[in-house]
């Protein structure tokens, strides 16, 4: 009875049948209908409209419908009233047996209370982040990786079998661009920068003076002596492989463990990309022209085709995109989910087109789009820019504000909308900062249950447990909330949704410092005392595992 939705709707659809069952009624599906808190209080703890939306199926009136229901539900001992109201809502207001079943459900189950099986097994793909390995990681990418890693997280609580992997772009001009970049300020810094002219379009970040004189420290000048092309593919391997060492650290110190770091040069080495293009021709979505090969999109409703090989050989990137999703889905995932930067907002009809072309299910790729972050500090918006280097990296914001800290901001918005992250906030220690809220609403909890250790108060079993001692208004609303987690969990999960989880954190978190200030817990009558810690020790069990599902620690103390 802990998920009270599911409990409920399951009562609900056992009255609908009997009822069509006495009316001889055919109802092949029963219509989806809503079960939510109302906005008043005073209402009960849920309604839902089940008699409107069975008005058209039974060809009655809905109240009447209403009546119906209720009569079936009378004998219910999870409610103590089910009421009709207006011209059909059916409130509902919960027992105490109910708020018992929702403790015992929670404390038995403990790190698998939420835990679901509603993906069935199904085999999905999480890529995320998959920066240009041309500098380091800034604020745009760790909201990425937040968003990411934490879907991923969620989907393996709720019956995915999920693989994380970051796609290295390792290949194509902007390589190239890196290569020459760093080797200019090679030759700038011993002095001779007339053999290298800073490129126009080069990366200008102080971490490109930074791989130059790592190379002047391990290789001397040698290079002086070679032609620029000749010494610019150590340059190009070199920047792009210290970067991505780094990329790989600050999204390992962040919480983001990967399992398949997929290089794009792989596909060129594998010759992947000619049997991709081969597929498409084979289904009848390329073509050549110009000298050119053309991805026919007009098919999907995009407003003109688009190249794939132009008309030098040179693969585009859509080529490789293309090739990158065929090689995902041969691997055997059934689902692949994208988390992309907003400015690709427009990519992502064309990468379903591509998809579909290969044969596969348009909806088998999800994009998940990440909005921009607005790095406040002092009241200022920070620009960031790769390329001229004003730029805030992730690493400058972990080391600042901590790893929790960024987590749980990043993710307290829907991520298709624009975040405005305040470092000043984010230091603080006080009720103002949400994470250090949550954490202490999680550290105050574990500071009553070791108190009760050191009074040598033993943790009290379920056998004798009694929720009609849960008497307070603050000890309902507690209950209730730890109730709705499986639901949220499903949402979270069914959304992709991280936003959910760290909503659902902060109610809680509320919901147990109002129960711990207005309700006496040790020194209490003994029986009284036993139902609280009960309570208490439910609380940390479903707090801990929002955090765990965030990446987010759950400290003991502050």
């Amino acid at each position: 009875m802990a998920d009270v939705l599911r409990t409920l709707r399951q009562l609900l659809d056992e009255a609908v049948l009997s009822m069509a069952e006495e009316k001889n009624v055919a109802i092949d599906d029963i219509p989806e209908f809503a079960i939510e808190k109302p906005k008043n209080e005073g209402h009960g703890d849920w309604a839902t409209n089940a008699a409107m939306q069975l008005a058209r199926i039974f060809h009655d009136n809905p109240r009447k419908l209403a009546e119906q229901i209720v009569s079936r539900l009378a004998d219910c001992d999870y409610f103590t009233a089910v009421e009709i109201a207006g011209p059909g809502f059916i409130n509902f207001r919960l027992s105490k047996k109910w708020m018992g079943e929702v403790v015992k459900d929670i404390i038995t189950l403990d790190d698998d209370y939420g835990r679901q099986n509603i993906g069935g097994g199904e085999k999905v793909q999480v890529e995320f982040v998959s920066a240009n390995p041309t500098g380091p990681l800034h604020v745009g990418h760790g909201r990425g990786a937040a968003v990411g890693d934490i879907i991923a997280r969620i989907l393996d609580f709720t019956g995915w079998q999920v693989e994380k992997e970051y796609y290295i772009n390792d290949a194509g001009l902007q390589m190239e661009i890196l290569g020459r970049s760093t080797q200019s300020r090679y030759f700038k810094l011993l002095n001779c920068p007339e053999r290298a002219p800073f490129p126009e379009d080069a990366y200008k970040g102080e971490y490109i003076y930074d791989l130059a004189r790592e190379i002047i420290d391990q290789e001397g000048d040698r290079f002086l002596s070679l032609p620029l092309e000749e010494s610019l593919g150590f340059f190009q391997t070199y920047a792009a492989g210290r970067i991505l060492e780094g990329i790989k650290k600050d999204l390992a110190d962040f919480g983001v463990a990967y399992d398949v770091w997929f290089s794009e040069k792989s596909l060129y080495d594998r010759n992947l990309v000619p049997q991709a293009m081969e597929m498409l021709n084979k289904h009848g979505y390329a073509y050549e022209e110009e000298g050119a090969l053309w991805f026919r999109a007009t098919a999907f409703g995009d407003e003109k085709d688009r190249v794939l090989i132009r008309n030098n050989g040179v693969p585009t990137y859509f080529a490789s995109d293309i090739t990158y999703h065929m090689e995902k889905f041969s691997r055997g995932f059934q689902r692949v989910i994208d988390v992309w930067g907003a400015d690709h907002h427009g990519y992502v009809p064309r990468m379903k087109a591509g998809v579909e072309a290969l044969g596969k299910e348009r909806g088998s790729l999800e994009v998940v789009l990440i909005q921009f972050v607005n790095l406040l500090r002092g009241g200022e918006q920070v620009a960031m820019s790769t390329r001229s280097g004003q730029f805030v990296t992730l690493r400058d914001v972990m080391d600042e504000v901590g790893v929790d800290a960024t987590r749980y901001f990043f993710v307290m918005r829907r991520s298709d909308s624009h975040l405005d992250f305040d470092l000043e906030l984010a230091k603080q220690s006080s009720n103002e900062n949400p994470v250090y809220y949550v954490q202490y609403a999680h550290a105050r909890i574990c500071s009553v249950l070791k108190e009760a250790e050191n009074r040598h108060i033993p943790m009290p079993g379920l056998a004798g447990f009694n929720p009609e001692l849960l008497v307070s208004d603050e000890e309902k609303k507690l209950v209730n909330r730890l109730s709705l987690f499986p639901q949220e969990v499903k949402r979270a999960a069914l959304d992709r949704a991280p936003h959910v989880i760290v909503s659902f954190a902060y109610d809680l978190a509320a919901d147990f410092h109002s129960f711990y200030n207005a309700n006496r817990i040790l020194g209490e009558r003994q029986d009284i005392m036993d139902m609280r810690l009960l309570l208490v020790q439910a609380s940390k069990s479903v707090l801990s595992r929002s955090l765990k599902l965030l990446g987010v620690s759950a400290p003991e103390r502050m």
